[in-house]
């Protein structure tokens, strides 16, 4: 066995890494029977910042908030968020277990084939393959098409707003955006390592600094502030579905949460790229969960401590045209200081760190692909490896 992630006949599905401190990262790979491809220069902040990034949360709960407040409202966002917070990182802590075993940028697909075995692996590892693509293509669509309905919304409130006459872009206009963002991301991941790693820990701060900043400043400049009570113990049953069950109103609000806290197996896909990769790669899946279950936290208190008319946030006839968060930030300084500038300002905030997160989920989707379509075996691809057995 020479490359990718065949498993001959005479070879046991697992071969045990040499744990002594001389061993580099190449020679883990080669134990692996993988060759090592891309330049290793990664430090553990680098590695960290890529999946911070992706996890985003700043841009998961600022374009699911919407539906965090029609099902369930305030219960459902503070209580759901650590409940998803600590299945993910019962996933997170196993996923850097075997992480630290097989630190390889084929990931999962990788380690699907070598934990199962001769005669399961092939199959195993197909459809983990597979899913895991389609899943990372999703993704990245997703992160960058509600950018495209960001920029929407920007351009909305500061022509006026839907109340004022504001401009409301067409939905060519929208995927006209769509495309164009997805393009700035194809070429700044054709940018060297270096600059790649620059952009990831430069997403990073902007995220962390975002997120404390708008958790601060909004609830602050808000003239009118939810109480306590309503933010602990407020359930919004009224969800225009004609859903009445609490505990499916419950479960569908839960979906925000689990959007957001997702895409933090890139540390695994860059860990070729990682210096210390059984470490450090690890300690980036771990360190960037944990961090977004607090922060997200506390973005979603302050935010939640601005809403007072949950209707009229989720009515299409709002300035914002329905997207509540914006509202939220709009009506804030609109309120206090009599113009909305403000709110649309801490919106370009939340667009960056957007921009960033599809930046580091197509750096996380080329490493993938490239250990695989690429640089690895036919046979070992997801799309061409044969249900029957692995060469």
């Amino acid at each position: 066995m020479e490359t990718g992630i065949g498993i001959s006949a005479d070879l046991a599905p697992y071969l045990p890494l040499d744990h002594e401190p001389n061993v580099t990262d190449d020679a883990r790979l080669n134990q692996l029977g993988y060759k090592q491809e891309l330049s290793r220069s990664l430090s553990a902040i680098a590695n960290f910042s890529v999946t911070f990034s992706i996890i985003s949360v700043i841009t998961g709960l600022t374009t699911m908030y919407s539906t965090g407040l029609t099902f369930g409202g305030p219960v459902t966002m503070v209580y759901g968020w650590p409940i998803v917070g600590v299945l993910t990182m019962i996933v997170g802590l196993a996923m850097a277990e075997i992480c630290s075993a097989y630190p390889t940028s084929g990931g999962l697909y990788f380690w699907s084939a070598r934990l199962c075995g001769n005669e399961w692996g092939p199959v195993v590892s197909w459809f983990t393959g597979w899913f895991n693509i389609v899943g990372q293509w999703a993704v990245t669509t997703s992160v960058d098409f509600s950018l495209a309905q960001l920029i929407q919304v920007i351009i909305l409130l500061s022509t006026g707003g839907k109340n004022g006459g504001g401009y409301e872009a067409s939905k060519y206009v929208v995927i006209t955006f769509h495309g164009a963002i997805l393009s700035m991301h194809a070429i700044i991941n054709s940018l060297p390592i270096s600059v790649l790693s620059f952009f990831g820990q430069l997403a990073a701060v902007w995220n962390l600094l975002g997120v404390v900043l708008l958790m601060i400043l909004i609830p602050s400049v808000a003239t009118e502030r939810a109480s306590a009570k309503f933010v602990f113990t407020h359930f919004n049953t009224d969800n225009g579905e004609g859903i009445n069950s609490k505990v499916y109103i419950f479960v569908l609000g839960l979906l925000m949460s689990q959007y957001t806290l997702t895409g933090y197996d890139a540390s695994a896909h860059m860990t070729e790229e990682t210096k210390n990769a059984d470490k450090n790669g690890p300690k980036g899946i771990i360190s960037a969960i944990g961090i977004s279950i607090i922060f997200g936290w506390g973005y979603l208190l302050g935010i939640t401590f601005a809403v007072t008319d949950i209707p009229y946030l989720l009515s299409e006839d709002n300035d914002a045209g329905g997207y509540a968060i914006a509202e939220i930030f709009y009506l804030a300084f609109k309120n206090r200081y009599g113009s909305g500038v403000g709110g649309i300002i801490c919106l370009g905030v939340i667009g960056i760190a957007i921009f960033f997160c599809g930046m580091s989920s197509v750096t996380s989707n080329s490493r993938y692909l490239f250990s695989g379509w690429f640089m690895r075996s036919r046979e070992t691809v997801p799309c061409h490896c044969h249900l029957c057995g692995i060469k």
